[in-house]
């Protein structure tokens, strides 16, 4: 057996064996094994399902509206803005006048006397008038329940109903609302279908607050009850509601400030 001396250049590789590159590629180059199969089916399902999860959030806003749904929305957001930057313009003129002193006492009184009139609305025990809507839900199946009036009402409130009143019932912020033995009672007294709620603020919005998808007109029609929404440039709400004192609270008494030394 010759044994190769040192110094003597290395054997030439045998025809047919592979360079150390080309068997180093070899070893590195994918092999179609049963566990490289699975482990790209689970990729790419677990592609499939990140895919479906962020379609579905997408489809949980806006994106699902149609058209129209959207530019009702933007009305009313428009239309909000408006009212409100009126008033915050009313308001500011009046605190200006008031701090200038430039009206003498007349702005101070009809300050006051404006804000008598807004406290006697919002307690129910004044009249009011203006511009609003009037719904008449109609139940004939009697599957409309005090929880769906009660969401008639927040949802008029939350799109700016001044004053409220159900049949002949005037709504104030401590009316409840009971499921009684013989139907719907407010502040104690029944009321029976159909009921007429007559709201006074914006027409548009409120009319659209009321038609919003999963609003109040899809929920009463699901209960096979009617809703019909009539806008008005002059309503009335002339039911009142009783004044009782307070049992338990009482009004602070002013501290006469201490005089200076």
């Amino acid at each position: 057996m010759s044994q190769a001396k040192p110094g003597a250049p290395a054997p030439d590789p045998a025809p047919g064996d592979p360079s150390p590159g080309r068997r180093l590629l070899r070893m590195a180059r994918p092999r179609a094994t049963k566990a490289n199969a699975l482990a790209a089916l689970l990729a790419i399902l677990l592609g499939f399902a990140v895919a479906t999860q962020v379609r579905q959030n997408q489809s949980l806003g806006l994106e699902s509206l149609r058209q129209s749904e959207l530019v009702n929305i933007l009305d009313n957001a428009t239309l909000r803005e408006r009212t409100l930057d009126q008033t915050a313009r009313e308001l500011q003129t009046t605190r200006d006048q008031l701090v200038s002193g430039s009206t003498g006492g007349a702005a101070a009184l009809k300050a006051a006397q404006d804000r008598l009139d807004s406290l006697r609305i919002l307690a129910g025990t004044a009249r009011a008038s203006g511009p609003g809507i009037r719904m008449t839900i109609s139940d004939p199946g009697s599957k409309v329940t005090s929880p769906v009036l009660l969401d008639a009402v927040q949802e008029l409130r939350d799109a700016g109903a001044e004053a409220i009143q159900i049949n002949n019932i005037r709504i104030v912020a401590s009316s409840h609302f009971n499921q009684g033995a013989s139907g719907i009672e407010i502040d104690g007294k029944s009321v029976a279908p159909p009921y007429t709620i007559t709201a006074i603020g914006d027409p548009a919005t409120m009319s659209s607050a009321m038609e919003i998808p999963g609003g109040l007109a899809e929920n009463v029609r699901q209960l096979g009850a009617t809703i019909t929404i009539t806008q008005s440039k002059d309503l009335t709400v002339g039911a009142l509601h009783p004044l009782n004192a307070p049992r338990y609270a009482r009004p602070v008494p002013q501290q006469t400030p201490a005089p200076a030394p």
